[in-house]
């Protein structure tokens, strides 16, 4: 085994790990700040700590299991190989955050939900 085609295969495999989970975690944060202030009736500064925290949760799921999938197996002594093992290890990690993702999209539109029947029982409350 080449120790070379192992620390590239490294090389090129974690830049994209952390790429791929900044630039998910920072789209769907940026945007579901909306929804935070929607479930937190307007309440910015707990909508955001919220939203901060969710984030962090994001960013620690992903990179660990970025880092716990980053072993390549190379038994065979050629480029080949390290391609087709990075294309699974990069479309398994690309398919796991997708999957995070939309589980992130379903709590935020589960919080808006609950968020949204709340005001209507308030304000049946109210006129009652």
């Amino acid at each position: 085994m080449d120790t070379t085609k192992v620390l590239l295969g490294y090389a090129i495999y974690l830049p994209i790990a952390l790429f791929l989970t900044y630039y998910v975690s920072r789209t769907l944060f940026k945007n579901s700040k909306i929804y935070m202030l929607d479930i937190f009736k307007g309440r910015e500064e707990i909508a955001n700590a919220t939203n901060k925290l969710f984030e962090t949760g994001f960013y620690l799921l992903n990179l660990g299991f970025a880092l716990m999938i980053l072993q390549l197996n190379l038994y065979q002594d050629s480029y080949q190989l390290l391609i087709e093992q990075l294309s699974y290890k990069i479309g398994g990690f690309t398919i796991y955050l997708g999957i995070m993702l939309f589980l992130n999209l379903y709590l935020f539109f589960r919080g808006k939900r609950k968020a949204k029947e709340n005001r209507m029982e308030e304000r049946i409350v109210f006129k009652a």
